[in-house]
This record gives C-alpha cells, sequence and structure tokens, in this order.
C-alpha cells in the first residue's frame, strides 16, 4: 500500500507542476506587451500599398522575406526590419500588421498596429516628392481610432492598462532632416526648432492617449547613406554637414526625451542611439561584423550613382547575390542582417546604444 500511494504522490505532483507550467504559459502570452509602431520607411510594414504614393516597396523589396518570388512584403529592406526582429524577442507570434491592411482588425489590434509610412515626416510638409504620405499627425490620429476600437472590444479600464504596458516605438525625422530645407528657405536651426516642437507636441498626444513606454529613435548618420553620397558626389567618405545636422537633431532629441520623461507623470522616454549603432557597423563592418560592403546599396541600378544611390530600388534594380556581405540594402535602407545587429542592440545594449535603459530593461520596468 504504501509503495502505490506513494506513486499517487508523485503522479500528482507531476500534474501539479503540468498545470502550473500550463497556466503560467497561458499568464506570459497574455503578458506579452502589444507593439504599437510609428515612423517612416524604416519601420514601414506595407501601408504604402494602400494609399497613393511612388513610395511602395514593390519587389524585389522582400526578396529574402520568405514570400513566393516576385511579392513584396511591404518593407524597403531584403527581409525583416527592425520591429519585425524586435517583435520576435519581445515573444509576439506573428509581425506586427500594417493598419491599412484590411485584416488588421478584431484582437488582432490587441498584439499591436504598425502606422509607419514610407517618406513620412514630424512636419506634415516633408517630403512631397513621391506624392502621398501617412505624416506622424495623421499616424496618430489612426492610432485613435485604433484605440477607441479596443476600449469598445474590452471596455475604458483594461484598454488604459493595455496600452500603459503596451511598448510605443517611434522611428520618424530623417526625412526632415534629408529633405525638409529643400522645401523650406529657413536656417537649419529655425527648422529645427520647428521640428522638435511639433515632435513634443505629437509624443505628448500619445502619452494623453495612455501610452507610457516609449522608444524613439535617434537620426542615423544620414551622410552615410548611398543617397546623400550619390547627392553630393562624396567619392570615398561621409557628407560631414549632412551628419552635422542628424547631430544637431539627436542633441535636442536627447534634451526633449528628458524633459518629457520628467514632465509627465509615469512615463518612461528611452532613446535608440542609431546614429551610434550604425556608426559602429560603418567603422567595423568588416573586422566585427564580416560585412564586404559598407558604402554602396546592394539593390541598385547599374550608373546610377557611384554607390547606386540615385535610383531607388525597384524592378529594374539589380541585386547583390549575398545580401549578408552588405551593410545597406538600397539608396536608403539597411539589410535584414543590420537590422539584427540593431535590433540585438536595443533589446539588450549599454548606455551607448540605448538609454535610460534597454528594451529587456524596460519590460521588468
Amino acid at each position: 500500500m504504501g509503495f502505490v500511494s506513494e506513486r499517487f504522490v508523485v503522479a500528482g505532483v507531476i500534474l501539479h507542476m503540468a498545470t502550473a507550467s500550463f497556466l503560467l504559459s497561458i499568464c506570459s502570452a497574455k503578458d506579452l506587451p502589444a507593439l504599437y509602431i510609428f515612423g517612416d520607411s524604416l519601420v514601414d510594414a506595407g501601408n504604402n500599398f494602400y494609399i497613393n504614393t511612388a513610395a511602395k516597396a514593390n519587389f524585389p523589396n522582400g526578396i529574402d522575406f520568405g514570400n513566393p518570388i516576385g511579392i513584396p512584403s511591404g518593407r524597403f529592406t531584403n527581409g525583416r526590419i527592425v520591429t519585425d526582429i524586435l517583435g520576435e524577442e519581445l515573444g509576439l507570434t506573428s509581425f506586427t500588421p500594417p493598419y491599412l491592411a484590411p485584416t488588421t482588425t478584431g484582437d488582432v489590434l490587441l498584439k499591436g498596429v504598425n502606422y509607419a509610412s514610407s517618406a513620412s515626416g514630424i512636419l506634415n510638409d516633408t517630403e512631397r516628392f513621391f506624392g502621398h504620405q501617412i505624416h506622424l499627425d495623421k499616424q496618430i490620429s489612426n492610432f485613435v481610432k485604433t484605440r477607441q476600437d479596443i476600449i469598445s472590444r474590452i471596455g475604458s479600464q483594461a484598454a488604459k492598462k493595455h496600452f500603459k504596458q503596451a511598448v510605443f516605438f517611434v522611428s520618424i525625422g530623417s526625412n526632415d532632416i534629408i529633405f525638409g530645407q529643400w522645401q523650406n528657405s529657413s536656417s537649419w536651426n529655425t527648422l529645427l526648432d520647428t521640428i522638435i516642437s511639433r515632435f513634443r507636441s505629437q509624443l505628448a498626444r500619445l502619452y494623453n492617449l495612455d501610452a507610457r513606454k516609449f522608444i524613439v529613435t535617434n537620426s542615423a548618420a544620414v551622410g552615410c547613406i548611398p543617397f546623400v553620397r550619390d547627392l553630393h558626389s562624396s567619392v570615398d567618405s561621409c557628407v560631414a554637414a549632412m551628419n552635422q545636422k542628424a547631430q544637431l537633431f539627436n542633441s535636442r532629441l536627447n534634451s526633449l526625451l528628458a524633459e518629457l520623461t520628467k514632465n509627465l507623470e509615469a512615463s518612461t522616454f528611452i532613446c535608440a542611439n542609431v546614429y551610434a549603432m550604425l556608426d559602429d557597423i560603418l567603422n567595423n563592418y568588416m573586422t566585427s561584423y564580416d560585412f564586404e560592403v559598407a558604402d554602396s546599396a546592394c539593390c541598385h541600378i547599374a550608373g546610377a550613382g557611384l554607390h547606386g544611390g540615385l535610383i531607388p530600388c525597384g524592378a529594374l534594380s539589380q541585386v547583390c547575390p549575398d545580401r549578408s556581405k552588405y551593410v545597406f540594402w538600397d539608396p536608403f535602407h539597411l539589410t535584414e542582417t543590420s537590422y539584427e545587429i540593431i535590433a540585438k542592440h536595443m533589446m539588450d545594449g549599454g548606455l551607448n546604444y540605448i538609454s535610460p535603459m534597454n528594451i529587456r530593461q524596460l519590460l521588468k520596468y
């Protein structure tokens, strides 16, 4: 009898442990943060396919994404963008869908939505050359509609808790830096005042819509992208004047995010230092990262600039055979391999890459 009862005890313990493990997995799934994404082509997941614009990520964009040959992913890179990779790291089982996709409805909204639009800016008059864009003000207005749908679905109190636990990822400003003065005769310092003022009000608006955990990227070294290098006929080096504009923007952004964290109760604004991340890649591309080409576009049209930077990646473009050896995918954007490096810095990097904490630390905060 003692042997039999011991077997029952052991079986009971195993059953209890299995039940606890199952319940823990359910709780973990429920506790996964939603991911709401705002920005430009660096994080656009396909919204521009649904609007009247020339800025669409047509094939060969997405050549390594996993779709059937010839079917683009909606992303301006060969594979995944940085927010796709971050979503996987956060435990999301599917990529955050574009807001304008007809399937982005119902329970899908609770896992997050991507509002980003290629060629968009902080200012509403940034970058009109490609046609229509969804600028940040409109992206936030689209989030307002999502928010109302979620409130209608789960109630206002549950929705408020949901958004306060969610991660709000904002990656925008590069187009304002690159193209802003093409359409504005103001000095860069004057225009920068306008950009930062508008960005302050936009981030505060998201806070007033119950966002609390923000990841905001600064501007990369835009003077090093193939488009800017070819535009300025820079053969052997980055365009210092453009990088200086980016650095001024980044300095003001750092101050803005510190100000918002101080003044907006229970908020956390994290700055992802993409400038430093890309700078590290470009300075150490061979020795640390096994890249072979750091100054030219993988997807390019022959003769369209020394670095393949003057014409966007499209149907007539040539594509390098090994995308993992290139830092840049096209005139403006990085390859998936570069985005993997950047995502790793965002998830687990030190204060030189993301501050005042990294994303993994934010999730425990």
